[in-house]
């Protein structure tokens, strides 16, 4: 019996967003009971030809932007992915081609009183026969360009990683480019945990739209991130369980679940390997929490004076070079910032303690990845979830973390990703 499609109107945090949600009736009856959905049944559909690009009632549009042939996406997986990340990749070959689409979507910003805005992210599906396939959302790492993203996967070396492993292999892969990523016209929201939330929430939504459109389905639901993606996936993960939907296993790579941990760390508690471009997360954040915080000057009082201009150029996307950024970070932070007890005390410091995404307890079946040599992610913060699950009474066993051994920031995700799908495939 071909999957059930059932169409719906979703009225997220005062935005009107019209959605399909197909073949999961446990996400379908979660999104109904937590954000108020009304639902009426739709017949199964036959798979047909799609147009190059579509536009959706519900405001989501999607074009397609490209393909990848079995030849090009094992290329990836044997040569291009291993040069870029330095390691081998141990991947299984892909048996199927790829089309990828760009989706455009309505969206809110929680911290802007749900000020409305459009979104963009992609879309990958296997070029096959079938109609029915698992699905991955993928939330992309720290990036230098504005469109190092999934939506422009010909820029972005992870991305075209998880497409290469996972579509390759017979998964949906979608991602959200978060807000003021891609095509979005929006500040950047660097850390800023409800607007990533909500990028990545409402990615998903759209995707089931233009999914229902092509007439496929989803059978199960797997999330996974790297970096920041993966403080973006831990918190894409809190954001959906509170919703009562269904995950049926989640997976990050280097992920800094705890943001003060994260940067009080390269502050005040400097390890020997710490990466000299740690720098742009302090960029990124101060004017991302500037921005969407509304605490005008906030970066001013974190970045020194000589190179607040060169640090919102970096933050706004526009030109640089990225040797004209100090990397000793005791030339670039202000020196206040460098007593912890000021850092706590901060509008700064009291923002990023409140950007966490661990405490709860976790439902999903869930592996953190680790490298022992990142130059981002300490081993402390990367065993960080599990070690707080497992300390709660009896301990959480849900939850995993995992060594890649001897690994560096991009090694440790180049490694992981095709463990995220032996495991995904156990599900």
């Amino acid at each position: 019996m071909p999957p059930q499609l059932t169409e719906a109107l979703l009225t997220p945090v005062g935005a009107v967003l019209g959605v399909w949600m197909m073949g999961r009736s446990d996400i379908l009856a979660a999104l109904v009971a937590a954000l108020g959905l009304m639902v009426a049944p739709a017949c199964a559909l036959a798979r047909a030809a799609e147009p190059a690009s579509a536009a959706i009632p519900s405001g989501v549009s999607y074009e397609l932007i490209g393909g990848l042939n079995v030849d090009q996406l094992n290329t990836i997986l044997t040569v291009d992915a291993p040069a870029f990340f330095g390691v081998p990749i141990t991947a299984k070959p892909a048996r199927n081609g790829v089309k990828l689409y760009r989706i455009t979507y309505p969206s809110v910003v929680p911290e802007l009183d749900n000020r409305p805005i459009v979104a963009t992210g992609l879309l990958a599906v296997p070029d096959t026969e079938g109609s029915v396939f698992p699905l991955v959302s993928y939330q992309h790492g720290t990036v230098y360009k504005k469109t190092e993203v999934p939506s422009f996967p010909q820029e972005s070396e992870e991305t075209k990683l998880m497409i290469a492993q996972f579509a390759g292999q017979g998964y949906l892969l979608i991602g959200p480019d978060y807000f003021g990523m891609g095509a979005s016209t929006e500040p950047e929201g660097y850390g800023v945990m409800g607007s990533q939330q909500q990028a990545s929430f409402d990615m998903l939504t759209a995707s089931l739209a233009v999914l229902r459109q092509l007439k496929i389905s989803n059978d199960k639901l797997f999330i996974s991130g790297w970096s920041e993606g993966g403080f973006v996936t831990m918190a894409f993960l809190q954001r959906l369980e509170r919703a009562g939907v269904k995950v049926d296993a989640a997976a990050t790579a280097s992920a800094p679940a705890d943001i003060y941990s994260l940067l009080n760390g390269f502050l005040n508690f400097p390890r020997k390997n710490d990466a000299t471009w740690a720098n742009v997360l302090y960029i990124l954040s101060a004017f991302s929490f500037e921005n969407y915080y509304r605490i005008p000057g906030l970066a001013r009082t974190i970045i020194a004076p000589e190179y607040y201009d060169l640090a919102k150029r970096v933050y706004e996307r526009q030109d640089y070079k990225k040797d004209e950024i100090p990397t000793n970070l005791k030339i670039l932070i202000q020196p206040a910032y460098f007593d912890p007890e000021f850092f706590a005390q901060s509008a700064y410091g009291r923002i990023a303690l409140a950007t966490q995404a661990y405490r709860w307890i976790i439902k999903t079946p869930l592996r953190n990845y680790y490298g022992e040599d990142d130059e981002i992610v300490s081993v402390g913060l990367g065993r960080l979830v599990m070690e707080y699950q497992r300390g709660i009474g009896a301990g959480n066993s849900r939850v995993e973390a995992i060594s890649t051994g001897p690994t560096n920031h991009r090694g440790t995700f180049a490694t992981a990703v095709p463990r995220w799908k032996e495991w995904f495939d156990t599900k």
